[in-house]
């Protein structure tokens, strides 16, 4: 059975979630990673209800030895991999602190250059033409007013994936991204919101289920015809 790896995995209702759901649902065994290890066992324990295989693997993604022991737990055999991490969080620049950035810009990039590193060398050891897709915003394209890090360090994000995707092509190692463009209609904006229930009936949240096809439309691309980034957004929304 193939193995696949998603880091940045939250709420039950939640992307990181919801990709580990699909993508089990297609015979692999799916490590389950994140932060919280409550978050980590509900999404498990609903792989393992709907008869499929997964772990959970509590790691901080900025921390270079958490992510090496993560992939020696996940061990042989990967061939999917997911960097799903982020943090969506304002501030104006004269206002913030020179540590808020950083935090901003290691999650975002850091850990992904940490994660990218480790998933490209065991695809390249085991000779595997596996898949690494990284999960990115509107932010990662343009900059916003009053989200100064975000913006700064999802685009630095998508440059990475960009690099790394051309550096190893010729290895049969795919690498994507996928901007979301949007709010989500899952838990994390639900409690933020107090007309969540009609924002979903006209439309204005992006379809976790949609979303989750895309990643695995560009896993099972052909490499003669190979994507590198895909867009995704409700109709209703102005970009």
């Amino acid at each position: 059975m193939k193995k696949a790896l998603i880091i940045g995995v939250g709420p039950l209702k939640g992307l990181g979630a919801q990709l580990c759901k699909k993508i089990a649902k297609s015979n692999f065994e799916v490590f389950v990673a994140g932060r919280t290890q409550s978050s980590l066992d509900k999404v498990v324990n609903s792989i393992r209800n709907d008869g499929n295989n997964a772990q959970a693997v509590v790691v901080d993604t900025t921390n270079e030895n958490q992510v090496k022991a993560m992939m020696n737990k996940v061990g042989t055999g990967l061939d999917f991999a997911i960097y799903n991490v982020g943090n969506n969080r304002p501030g104006k620049i004269v206002d913030m602190e020179a540590d808020y950035f950083k935090e901003s810009w290691e999650t975002s990039c850091f850990g992904g250059f940490l994660f990218s590193k480790e998933v490209i060398k065991t695809f390249l050891n085991e000779k595997t033409a596996g898949t690494l897709i990284f999960t990115g915003a509107s932010a990662s394209l343009r900059g916003k007013s009053n989200f100064g890090a975000f913006n700064s360090a999802k685009g630095a994000l998508r440059n990475l994936a960009q690099a790394i995707a051309k550096e190893y092509a010729l290895n049969s190692i795919h690498v994507g991204h996928i901007i979301v463009d949007g709010g989500l209609a899952g838990d994390r904006i639900k409690n933020k919101l107090v007309d969540f229930d009609q924002r979903v009936k006209e439309g204005k949240l992006i379809d976790l289920e949609s979303v989750t096809n895309a990643y695995m439309f560009l896993y099972n691309q052909n490499k003669n015809a190979w994507s590198f980034e895909l867009d995704i957004r409700t109709s209703q929304e102005n970009w």
